[in-house]
């Protein structure tokens, strides 16, 4: 289990602080449409409280004065009245759900518009410790919590508040005998959400993870169909699913099955409430009368205007129906307990992720390009620029880099490659190839030595200016979902169509596109699937040849290409490496044998260099890899 799963099987580890932030993050650029939803759940809280007072005259009227009543006088325009507020409390409670509802989609755009621009910027130390998996689950599984809590629970809440309120004052108002029934029991529904409350919502912290974790081998099982049914690995990964998708559901089962516990127990509290504050009242008009109320309607009794039992009946039903008003909020904020508790969770990890330092820019000297060729850009100490023309000079003295602290990696490399030489590193698997080309491109930083760039400490230069002046073919290629122009186009945006189909045709990727349905205009999707792994790979050489970039990078370029087609694009590549500066990895010796320097790493460690010819002859390790001695792997 990685770190990010770890604490997906937790809550908001700071609850508070995060929907502190949250609200802020929602309502401060929403200031206009968050006035008009507190107008309205202000509203449609007093609305619905107000309504219930109404009742009590209506009931009065009937019992005192029975068929005699006062139809058009008293019930009836107190009928009309209750209509009235409660269509006031209905367009309110309709008004502020599509406003939230609109709040709540540009907050969520908003958040994976920041979190996508964030992930841009971030070193890639990021993304070695966070699975895909657990990336998407981010803006799927945890922005959409967050929507329930921002277009049900919020408003709830904030109706819920006002309603007790109110409910409290007008019970206040009516008698505080009843009151203190309907506190006490009000503990007792506190109680058993506490308890109940609590264990749904750790089940539901691993429902959210368990959902994680099936989505990232979801993904994952897709990307690797291929190697499945090459393996017969169907039965397998059936199996696999089926462990996730039980832990899913058991996770799923338990949270709901005390969720679902818990409405039917605080509903049954409530209605044991309702029978109490019944008895009470009753008991209260028979023994106690008048002084167990606190209504001015009690007036009414002393002035002899009604009858008394009339008076307290109609209070009583008045404020049976407080109590239920009083209940029902509670109970729906509890049954939203476990929804503010996996949305805080969610939260959370996306300020995490929004909050991630990104990667650092590096130096101040930048890149600029003009008619005499590429040149970087250094400031002067007092005042002014010089520009020094990028030839391609690099070197490594004593570089010591681990990717962790306690994990070194290259030991004490020192090299160097002088403009428009070609420099080739061979050696076994894990040996530190491929590292030393992430510290060109500054993927990561060194712990100790130093790394220039024609004169210029690497570390002083821009990342994206670093990135930029180097042409780069990765052994593991990745197309984009676009047009195979678009994808040769990735290496300059600002490329032409005829630059595009040129470098196709130096890497040899002309004759196939050209036989594609729609040629260069042909949609890939999927990485590419509907190609060749030497297709691709042919795509990924013609995105590096149309960059025009002053050095290149070829890890393992040729690898998926067979011989003959290797051979094919030598001449291209050569005409491509011509005055450039070039680092190549191969496995395939034949490629390298042109080099102008061949490093042989072993364990992060330089122990053989030298062309091919010197290293034929030192009889060394180059020695029995060429001649077969020793494999490569």
């Amino acid at each position: 289990m990685n770190k990010s799963d770890k604490k997906r099987g937790k809550g908001a580890k700071t609850p508070a602080k995060t929907l502190k932030r949250l609200l802020v993050y929602t309502f401060s650029n929403n200031k206009l449409a968050t006035a008009f939803v507190v107008l309205f759940v202000l509203l449609a809280s007093v609305a619905n409280v107000t309504a219930a007072s109404r009742v009590s005259y209506i009931v009065t009227e009937l019992i005192d004065k029975g068929v005699n009543a006062d139809m058009t006088g008293t019930v009836y325009p107190n009928i009309i009245a209750m209509a009235c507020i409660y269509f006031i409390g209905s367009v309110s409670s309709f008004s502020y759900n599509i406003i939230m509802m609109y709040i709540s989609n540009r907050t969520l755009k908003k958040m994976r518009d920041e979190m996508f621009a964030k992930m841009q910027y971030l070193p890639l130390k990021f993304f070695d410790t966070h699975t895909h998996g657990d990336t998407m689950s981010i803006y799927t599984n945890d922005v959409d919590t967050m929507r329930q809590l921002l277009t049900q629970t919020i408003p709830q809440i904030i109706s819920s508040a006002i309603t007790l309120i109110a409910v409290f004052v007008f019970m206040v108002i009516y008698s505080v005998t009843l009151l203190l029934v309907v506190l006490v029991m009000l503990v007792a529904v506190l109680f058993a959400t506490k308890i109940i409350g609590g264990k749904s919502a750790k089940y539901y912290i691993k429902h959210q993870k368990a959902l994680g974790n099936l989505n990232g081998f979801v993904e994952e099982m897709t990307e690797g169909q291929k190697v499945i049914k090459v393996f017969c690995h169907e039965d397998k990964a059936r199996e696999q699913f089926k462990k996730l998708n039980d832990s899913l559901n058991e996770a799923g089962e338990k949270a709901n099955a005390n969720a679902f516990v818990l409405g039917p127990v605080n509903n049954n509290l409530g209605y044991l409430q309702y029978v109490l504050v019944a008895l009470v009242g009753v008991l209260m008009m028979a023994f106690v009368g008048e002084k167990g109320f606190l209504s001015i309607q009690c007036s009414i009794i002393e002035a002899g205007a009604a009858n008394r039992t009339a008076v307290l009946a109609g209070m009583l039903v008045s404020f049976l129906m407080y109590s239920r008003q009083f209940n029902m909020p509670l109970m729906q904020v509890s049954q939203q307990l476990n929804a503010i508790v996996m949305a805080l969770a969610g939260a959370e990890r996306i300020f995490e992720t929004v909050d991630t330092p990104p990667e650092d820019k590096g130096g101040d000297v930048t890149l600029t390009s003009g008619k005499e060729g590429w040149a970087w850009k250094k400031p002067l100490v007092g005042g002014g620029f010089e520009y020094i023309p990028v030839k391609g000079d690099i070197r490594f003295n004593n570089v010591v880099f681990g990717y962790t602290e306690d994990k070194v990696i290259l030991k004490n490399i020192t090299l160097y490659a002088k403009p428009g030489q070609k420099i080739a590193f061979v050696g076994s698997t894990g040996a530190g190839k491929t590292t030393i080309t992430n510290l060109i491109n500054r993927f990561y930083d060194i712990q100790s030595g130093e790394i220039t760039y024609d004169g210029l400490d690497i570390k002083s230069i821009k990342k994206d200016d670093v990135r930029r002046s180097l042409g780069v073919v990765l052994q593991d290629t990745h197309l984009f979902t676009g047009t195979v122009m678009d994808n040769i186009r990735y290496g300059r945006l600002d490329a032409t169509d005829e630059e595009c189909i040129k470098a196709a045709k130096l890497a040899n990727a002309d004759f196939f596109i050209s036989h594609l349905p729609k040629g260069y205009q042909t949609t890939l999707k999927g990485d590419g699937a509907n190609l060749s792994q030497g297709q691709r790979q042919l795509l990924a050489i013609a995105r590096a040849m149309v960059s025009n970039c002053p050095v290149l990078i070829l890890d393992e370029a040729t690898s998926s290409i067979d011989t003959r087609t290797e051979k094919l694009i030598e001449d291209g590549m050569d005409k491509l490496m011509e005055g450039r500066t070039v680092f190549v990895i191969a496995h395939r010796l034949s490629t390298v044998r042109n080099s102008k320097a061949i490093m042989v790493l072993e364990h992060g460690e330089i122990i053989e260099r030298g062309d091919h010819e010197q290293l034929i002859a030192q009889k060394g390790k180059y020695y029995q890899l060429y001649t077969g001695a020793f494999e490569l792997e």
